[in-house]
């Protein structure tokens, strides 16, 4: 039955995107893929499971693990299931083909499918290629493997002499914390200039959550506490074929009055803790090619095995304002709406710019076309006499467009834009622009300050987009505790005259000081006294001076963060220490929040590589010293219990952002090393190369320890929203097997090489 069942998926799992199918990277600090798939599923995946998937007992699952002295594997609940799945996804690209993945996952190919292209561009996050991976098959171990084993478990035994870290924090806890209600929240008094002033979930399901049973994006305990962290608004991933009829294929809206009853149910909740519902929008969505078989008038532009419905086309234009309009009307308390109408997936003809392509928009000029959208949407709230607002983000729209677009938007709808976008900085020398989300740079930048003047002229309402907790430079953690980089933004923020701020994308919706800290400048406090005010309120008047000089320490030194927008993406940041090194290159080019793996050349970007390097320890230089200088002005037991454990919290985020910077910086200088070794012509030359290699291999393995203490306490690391865990305790470990056979297998061969 099994193997017939596997024959079904493999026939269906087919279909599943492949790109080049290159061969999977290499592990050697395993005896086999066999025992990197125990090991890397072992925290996330049931034993029986895993068994089934590579054709084993859950004995035998059990004797491979505990051989590699892996500890006790603990419940994993169906909850964790569902909210690692990207995590299972990712340890698993390169070790199983889609037949096993999908055994793995218990998912149907249409699930998968879905996911890797609606789940914030997962497929494109995962390289848009699918490792060549020949099945995993268990085999009782031969007399080499079990060796290996047994080498594996004296290493964890030698790096842990006195047992693995105790865990007093298990994944995903932080949900449960924040879950819970508290009572009646501390909420801040007084007017405040900017509204709405909204997030996104800290621990949402990004694919579908309206249809979600298990997992609720706002539980009221939640809401309460970002209430008292000053938020009035939350937004949400929106679909509009599931939220409203579909008249291309009705099969798509399947569920869409449940999706509509849960939201009606959602905005009622958030309400009664002052705090609207926010969709976002990037419509009309693009149909496969098989579609318009069917509606071939609607097709618009083509881009590989999908085209746009072409906004252009009256049918297409009244099943947007029509669905939007049935939307408005199921759910009357709805906040508003958010657009992205040039960038992102696929939707009107210009989105990506290639309207030319269109017979239709080609006739057109983008502007048109995309302020059109946003008008579209806009009658569609009218039709349905709705007070939900429309926001229209000006996220990608092109910079000879931009001003024709916002003469042509509807008067009252509101223009956002990302206000340290274009900003000048200088970063080791290097003269460059912030193009993406920044807390190291404080805004607003010249592109934000003239779209929103353009609007003014118009008498639109102007939002600013800002990062307040974190920004890709660094999302492995709840928030960013540059707090005084965070203070003055919004500071000159409010000296702009901006109506609202969105405070995040997908990250940062942690219920954090920085979220409190913008509230208060927001209802009129210096950036100095919101940060006192928000020190005391967390950890007490007698710790607050130290805490506030601690943050701006921290501001000063990530301000020099060597900022590019390929460089958040692609640098190896949110995974810092749980990254592998590896001792021949990989082939393999860093993707986009995906796997990083050692392409330096598109980690620096602009900077030169030595300049990366030295930026990021700078960085992690300032936050390191800051945390000592904490440390030692800290009175020895001030506050209450409450305000000493947030203390607590507060340096666990801030020693693992400097872990992340410091290990960024050691990678780094491990390949140029490598390449340094690989040029070396001389003993001479070689020797002291092997030397620092061997230096960076130790520190990778004290900063792999110390995280794994540290996530082991505090479950927020390690973790974002649209990409769940970047990295559990076990990856952490894995990276010391990684670097403990770079020093005993690869540095002594290289030393053989150079006749050393």
């Amino acid at each position: 039955m099994v193997m017939a069942l596997i024959g079904v998926l493999a026939m269906l799992a087919s279909d599943l995107p492949v790109g080049s199918a290159p061969q999977p990277v290499a592990l050697p600090h395993f005896p086999d893929r066999l025992h990197a798939f125990v090991w890397r599923n072992w925290p996330l995946v049931p034993t029986a499971r895993m068994a089934q998937v590579v054709g084993a007992r859950p004995e035998d699952i059990l004797r491979l693990g505990k051989a590699m002295g892996l500890p006790d594997p603990q419940p994993i609940s169906p909850d964790q299931q569902h909210r690692s799945a990207l995590t299972v996804i990712r340890r698993n690209w390169h070790l199983l083909p889609y037949e096993q993945l999908l055994q793995l996952l218990d998912w149907t190919p249409d699930q998968l499918a879905y996911t890797l292209r609606e789940d914030d561009f997962l497929y494109i996050k995962l390289g848009s290629l699918k490792p060549q991976c020949a099945p995993v098959r268990y085999a009782p171990p031969d007399p080499a493997t079990r060796q290996r084993e047994g080498e594996i478990a004296r290493i964890v035994h030698q790096e842990f002499p006195q047992g693995l870290p105790e865990t007093t924090s298990p994944l995903f806890a932080f949900v449960r914390q924040l879950e819970q209600r508290e009572g009646r929240p501390v909420r801040p008094t007084g007017d405040a200039q900017f509204s709405p002033r909204f997030c996104y979930s800290y621990f949402a399901l990004y694919g579908d959550p309206l249809l979600d049973k298990q997992a609720d994006p706002y539980p009221e305990g939640y809401l309460e506490r970002l209430e008292a962290a000053g938020v009035d608004g939350v937004w949400l991933q929106a679909v509009l074929y599931k939220l409203a009829p579909f008249p291309g294929d009705p099969h798509l809206s399947e569920h869409y009055q449940e999706r509509l009853k849960n939201l009606r149910a959602l905005t009622a909740r958030a309400k009664r803790h002052g705090i609207g519902i926010y969709l976002y929008l990037n419509e009309p969505r693009a149909m496969p090619l098989a579609f318009y078989a069917a509606h071939p008038a609607w097709k618009g532009v083509v881009e590989g095995d999908h085209a746009a419905l072409c906004t252009s086309h009256p049918e297409v234009q009244k099943y947007l304002t029509d669905s939007i309009a049935s939307l408005c009307r199921a759910v009357p308390d709805l906040a508003g709406f958010f657009t992205i109408t040039a960038s992102e997936n696929l939707t009107n003809c210009w989105s990506h710019g290639g309207g030319a392509n269109c017979p239709r928009c080609g006739k057109r000029s983008a502007a048109e076309v995309i302020a059109e959208v946003n008008a579209l949407i806009h009658a569609g709230i009218r039709q349905a006499q709705s007070r939900a607002r429309l926001i229209a983000w000006d996220w990608g729209w092109p910079d000879n467009a931009a001003e024709d677009i916002i003469k042509r938007l509807p008067t009252d709808v509101s223009l956002m834009s990302v206000s340290e976008w274009n900003l000048p900085i200088r970063r080791g020398g290097v003269e460059h622009v912030v193009g993406e989300y920044s807390v190291s740079a404080i805004g607003p930048g010249p592109r934000a300050r003239q779209h929103w003047e353009w609007a003014r002229q118009r008498g639109l309402k102007t939002l600013a987009k800002i990062q307040a907790a974190n920004s890709w430079e660094l999302s492995a953690v709840p928030y960013i505790p540059a707090l005084a980089n965070v203070a003055q933004h919004a500071a000159n923020l409010k000296e702009a005259h901006l109506d609202g701020l969105m405070l995040g994308w997908t990250l940062g919706g942690y219920p954090s000081p920085n979220l409190e800290v913008v509230a208060e400048v927001s209802q009129g406090a210096t950036p100095e006294g919101a940060m006192l005010t928000v020190a005391k309120r967390r950890y007490g008047a007698e710790a607050a001076p130290a805490v506030v000089k601690a943050w701006r320490a921290f501001s000063a030194a990530f301000q020099e963060f060597p900022f590019d927008i390929g460089l958040v993406y692609t640098a190896p940041m949110q995974y810092g220490p749980s990254n592998l090194l590896w001792g021949e290159p990989t082939g393999y080019r860093a993707i986009m929040i995906g796997f990083p793996y050692d392409d330096l050349d598109t980690w620096r970007a602009v900077y030169p590589p030595e300049v990366f390097i030295g930026q990021f320890e700078k960085v992690a230089d300032g936050f390191e010293a800051a945390l000592r200088d904490l440390e030692a002005t800290l009175p020895a037991a001030s506050g209450t219990a409450k305000q000493r454990e947030s203390l607590l919290a507060e340096r666990r985020v801030a020693e693992a952002a400097a872990i992340h910077f410091r290990s960024t910086a050691h990678q780094a200088r491990f390949v140029l090393l490598r390449r340094a070794l690989e040029a070396a012509k001389t003993p001479e030359e070689a020797r002291p190369i092997l030397a620092e290699l061997e230096q960076i291999l130790s520190a990778e393995i004290a900063l792999a320890h110390r995280l794994y203490t540290l996530q082991s306490q505090d479950s927020r690391l390690g973790f974002e929203a649209s990409n769940q865990y970047y990295y559990v305790p076990v990856d952490l470990l894995e990276k010391i097997l990684n670097c403990v056979d770079l020093r005993d297998r690869w540095l002594p061969a290289q030393r053989a090489r150079h006749g050393l």
